[in-house]
C-alpha cells in the first residue's frame, strides 16, 4: 500500500501544535548511538514479561498518552539542563547573569572543572540579524486572474535550486492557490515558512519568510523565486508576487568588551564559554554586563527551574483526573516520591503541597547554600532529582502504563518471546484514524 504523504504530514503537524511543547528543539533531544542502544535495552526488559492487554483508543487516551510522554521528556530535558555534561553532577550547573535580559540573555557551556574565571562581557547591541521576508501581491480572495492549467516556479533557497509544479483547475480561486502553495512550499522543508496574510477587505497574499538569517559573503538574498526558466507555464510570480522582497535579511552588529562584531545568527558563543542570544537593541551608548554568577546564586537558580519543572510536570498529569483515572495514580506515585525525601527537602526551603506540587522559599534556600554544611543539606535535592529522574524515564519509555486498558493475557515467565514495540502503541493511534 502506498504511503499517503499527506496524512503523514498531518499527523506530524497536528503532534507539533497540540502536543510539542514550545522551544522543542534542545540539544538534549539529540543522543548518542550508545543512548539508543540503552532506550531500545531498557524497552525490551520492559516489556519481556508485561501481560498482553487491550488499549483504550478514545482521542482522549491518545491525546493523553502523547501529552505524557511529551511531559516527562520536558522535565528530562529541565534536569539535563542543571546538570553539567563534564561531570554530571546534578544542579552544579553554573549560571550567567545579564543586566539587561531584553537586551541579551545568557548561559553558560564552558568546562564545569576549570579553575580560571569566565571572563565578564560588556555588549552593546548595534542591530539584530534578521531573515528575509516576502510579501506578495494582495489579490481579491474569490476570484482568479489565471487561466486553468499546469503551472510552476524556482526557488533558490540554501544554494539549492527547487521547482515547484502544481495545477490550477477550473472554479480555483486566489485563496485556494494561495493556500496550496503555502502548504505546498512549508512542507518542503526548504528554510522557507510560507502562510496567508489578510488585508481586512477580502484580499489575501502569500507571506514568505527564511528560517535562518543574516547573509553569507558574497549574498544579498536567503532566497529568490523565478519562473522565467521554469519547465511549466509561466506567470505566478509575477500575478502572485511571490518575489516582492518586503524585509532584507541583515547580520547583527554589536561591540563586544571594546570590538565591533557581527554575526549570521543572533545566537552564538564566544571563547566556548558563553552561548550567547540578542534580543534587542541597545540604547546609544548603553552597554549590557553578562557574567557568571556565584555558586550560590547558580544553585538557587538550578533549585528553581527544576522546581518549576517539576510542578508543570505535576499540573499536566492531574489536568487528566477526570478524565484519565490512572492519571492519579501517577500523581500519587510521584507524591510519594516527595514524601520519600520531604523532610530534608523542607529543611532547604522546598515544602510540598498537597496537590503534590513543590512550593519553594527562596529566602530558606538562598541560607541554606550560605550555610558551613551546605553541600551536606542539599544532598536531599540531589537525591530527589535522581529518582524522579529515574521515574520520568519510566514514563517517557512506557506512557501506555497510565491509560485504560484491559488485560488480555500474562505471559509465561521464562518463556516468552521480548516484544519491544508495545510501548509505541500511543504512535500507533495517532496515525490509526488517518492511515
Amino acid at each position: 500500500m502506498a504511503t499517503n504523504i499527506a496524512a503523514l504530514n498531518t499527523v506530524y503537524n497536528h503532534f507539533m501544535t497540540t502536543y510539542a511543547p514550545e522551544g522543542t528543539n534542545s540539544k538534549y533531544d539529540t543522543h548518542k548511538k550508545s543512548e539508543l542502544r540503552g532506550v531500545y535495552s531498557s524497552i525490551v526488559k520492559m516489556n519481556k514479561d508485561a501481560p498482553l492487554f487491550l488499549l483504550d483508543t478514545s482521542p482522549k487516551t491518545q491525546e493523553f498518552a502523547v501529552s505524557l510522554k511529551e511531559g516527562a521528556r520536558s522535565l528530562k530535558n529541565v534536569i539535563s539542563s542543571v546538570t553539567p555534561e563534564d561531570n554530571g553532577d546534578l544542579l552544579s550547573q553554573k549560571t550567567v547573569s545579564s543586566s539587561d535580559e531584553s537586551i541579551v540573555t545568557a548561559s553558560y557551556i564552558g568546562d564545569t572543572n576549570a579553575d580560571a574565571e569566565a571572563p565578564s562581557l560588556d555588549i552593546e547591541v548595534k542591530n539584530l540579524a534578521q531573515g528575509q521576508t516576502n510579501v506578495g501581491n494582495f489579490l481579491p480572495e474569490e476570484e482568479m486572474g489565471l487561466e486553468p492549467g499546469s503551472y510552476s516556479f524556482d526557488v533558490n533557497s540554501r544554494d539549492t535550486d527547487y521547482e515547484f509544479q502544481f495545477n490550477i483547475g477550473e472554479g480555483d480561486t486566489n485563496r485556494t492557490i494561495q493556500e496550496k502553495l503555502a502548504r505546498l512550499i512549508t512542507k518542503s522543508n526548504i528554510g522557507i515558512q510560507a502562510s496567508t496574510i489578510s488585508d481586512g477587505n477580502g484580499n489575501m497574499a502569500l507571506k514568505l519568510v527564511s528560517d535562518d538569517s543574516g547573509l553569507r559573503d558574497g549574498a544579498d538574498l536567503q532566497f529568490r523565486i523565478t519562473d522565467d526558466k521554469t519547465s511549466k507555464t509561466q506567470g505566478t510570480v509575477d500575478y502572485f508576487g511571490l518575489s516582492n522582497v518586503d524585509t532584507r535579511p541583515t547580520n547583527s552588529n554589536f561591540i563586544l568588551n571594546g570590538e565591533e562584531r557581527s554575526t549570521q545568527s543572533n545566537t552564538f558563543t564566544v571563547d566556548k564559554t558563553f552561548e550567547i542570544t540578542l534580543n534587542g537593541v541597545s540604547e546609544e551608548g548603553k552597554t549590557t554586563q553578562v557574567g557568571l554568577k556565584t555558586d550560590v546564586e547558580s544553585l538557587t537558580d538550578n533549585i528553581s527551574y527544576l522546581i518549576e519543572g517539576y510542578n508543570s510536570f505535576i499540573n499536566k498529569a492531574a489536568a487528566y483526573l477526570d478524565s484519565q483515572p490512572y492519571s492519579g495514580r501517577l500523581v500519587r506515585e510521584m507524591n510519594s516520591i516527595s514524601s520519600l525525601y520531604g523532610k530534608g527537602l523542607s529543611d532547604i526551603g522546598l515544602n510540598i503541597n498537597e496537590d503534590g506540587t513543590i512550593e519553594l522559599d527562596k529566602d530558606a534556600l538562598s541560607s541554606t547554600a550560605r550555610s558551613e554544611d551546605a553541600l551536606q543539606k542539599f544532598e536531599s535535592i540531589k537525591s530527589f532529582t535522581g529518582t524522579v529522574l529515574d521515574k520520568i524515564n519510566k514514563v517517557a519509555l512506557n506512557p501506555m502504563d497510565y491509560t485504560q486498558k484491559t488485560i488480555v493475557a500474562y505471559k509465561n515467565p521464562g518463556h516468552n518471546f521480548a516484544s519491544p514495540y508495545v510501548t509505541s502503541n500511543y504512535s500507533g493511534m495517532m496515525f490509526s484514524s488517518y492511515c
